[in-house]
């Protein structure tokens, strides 16, 4: 197809056409004087279906390192050497506090990790405990918690618990690239049974880990193909101590991240897409861009590395022309 094929695409979009995959990876290769259409493109199809909220996620790791997996992205990954904090479960101090925060500063959701492929069913029966005392302020939360059995996710979903976080990664294709103890497949059938329970899906994944655009792309056309409620992309920051940490990220441009996003707005219109980890290095200073496009992104941190706080976050948001609200998939 040509590039004034997709140009026209661009400009006269027709939702019922899905895109293609040649098409796709044309958008990740289209020229910078091409961007503004692919922008306004991108911007018709968030205020459609997002108006111009930005739904506001606090994230809390509740299990940090000792992880039994080799993901060579992740500080606390088997083989990683970065040092970090480790703990098998975070106080009760702290997630409660985070819990009353996410209240508070009326913020979509509390989003919680736990390091670890799989979890006895006493572990999930406490953390079952510990969502009942947060669904008592009526938080939204997601938790992100790797492979659970059928059992364990139903001790979860009677606890109260909204939405699992189980992002794709990467490609089919390139994921034994960075991971070689777990399968991509594995990732794809525990998202069809937590689907299949009733759970919402929060699914996505990094760009930046040595893939082609062509992976991208892939990853996108599985992802639209789950069609989770949200969608977080992680723009690479490589940590000192794990198997990226020198991996060249000048590809991680700017406008390449933009078509990246752009991307996910085209191919999975009505989900929440989330510019995650990297928001604060790679979009610094064009958040009245970057907000064109995504419509959810966390505050004050990831699991292992710092972020933006919650004030100077939501005065962003203002100072960029959008409104943080409590869900942005709320009804305008």
């Amino acid at each position: 197809m040509s590039e004034l094929s997709i140009t026209l695409r661009l400009e006269n979009w027709d939702e019922s056409r899905p895109l293609t995959r040649e098409e796709a990876v044309e958008i990740l290769n289209l020229p910078e004087e091409e961007m503004p259409k692919l922008l306004d493109c991108a911007y018709a199809l968030r205020t459609k279906y997002k108006g111009k909220k930005v739904s506001v996620q606090l994230l809390t790791n509740v299990r940090s390192g000792n992880c039994s997996q080799n993901c060579a992205y992740c500080a606390q990954s088997r083989d990683s050497e970065a040092p970090i904090e480790k703990y098998r479960r975070v106080s009760d101090e702290k997630l409660y506090g985070d819990n009353d925060l996410v209240d508070e500063k009326h913020l979509a959701r509390h989003c919680i990790g736990l390091s670890g492929i799989g979890f006895s069913d006493e572990e999930i029966e406490d953390l079952a405990d510990r969502i009942r005392e947060m669904k008592k302020k009526e938080t939204q939360i997601c938790c992100s918690i790797g492979f659970l059995t059928e059992k364990q996710a139903k001790m979860l979903k009677e606890a109260g618990l909204d939405r699992i976080n189980h992002n794709l990664n990467s490609s089919r294709s390139f994921y034994p690239e960075i991971c070689t103890t777990h399968t991509y497949e594995q990732r794809v059938n525990n998202i069809k049974m937590l689907q299949g329970l009733g759970f919402e899906i929060c699914s996505g994944g990094i760009i930046g880990m040595g893939e082609s655009k062509e992976d991208v792309v892939d990853m996108l056309m599985d992802l639209r193909e789950i069609n989770p409620e949200s969608v977080p992309i992680n723009f690479l920051l490589p940590i000192p101590g794990t198997r990226l940490a020198d991996r060249d990220i000048s590809e991680l441009t700017p406008e390449y991240c933009l078509k990246v996003l752009c991307l996910a707005r085209l191919m999975i219109s009505k989900s929440d897409i989330r510019c995650a980890a990297g928001r604060e290095v790679y979009f610094k200073g064009i958040e009245p861009t970057l907000f064109k496009v995504v419509d959810s992104i966390f505050a004050s941190g990831y699991l292992t590395a710092g972020g933006q706080g919650i004030d100077a976050t939501m005065k962003m948001i203002e100072e960029a022309g959008f409104t943080g609200e409590i869900e942005s998939t709320d009804e305008e």
